[in-house]
Parts: structure tokens; C-alpha cells; sequence
């Protein structure tokens, strides 16, 4: 039972801001370049995957969207 509706426990995706992306992608960029060789290979996968994801949407969030016009 919930104590009340919102609360993080609701397994809801955080929304971010794209600068807070930029922000959370250097982040990570720097932890995992000082990430120990004895790190567990799960844990330097998951990291991994973390970046490349939040590359994709940050480089499909550059592309723009086409242009609605008379014509279109």
C-alpha cells in the first residue's frame, strides 16, 4: 500500500530536463573512466549501457523536427 500517490517508490521514470541529461551524462562519463580494473563486469556493463542510452536521446533530441508549413 502506498502512503500516498507520486511517491518514488511508484516505479515512474524521473523526468529530466535536457540540460540536467548533459549534466548526469558527464557524470557518469567520469565515474566510469575512474572505475577500478576490479570492478564487477555487470556493474561496468550497466554503466555503459546508462551512457549510450542517454547519448541516444540526447543526440535523437538534436535532430529536427520537420517543419509544418502550408505545404506540408
Amino acid at each position: 500500500m502506498r502512503a500516498f500517490e507520486g511517491q518514488h517508490s511508484d516505479n515512474v521514470a524521473i523526468k529530466r530536463s535536457r540540460d540536467q541529461k548533459i549534466v548526469l551524462l558527464r557524470q557518469l562519463r567520469e565515474q566510469f573512466g575512474a572505475l577500478k580494473p576490479t570492478v564487477a563486469p555487470g556493474i561496468r556493463s550497466a554503466m555503459a549501457k546508462r551512457i549510450s542510452d542517454l547519448e541516444g536521446e540526447l543526440g535523437s533530441s538534436n535532430t529536427p523536427k520537420p517543419a509544418r508549413g502550408r505545404n506540408a
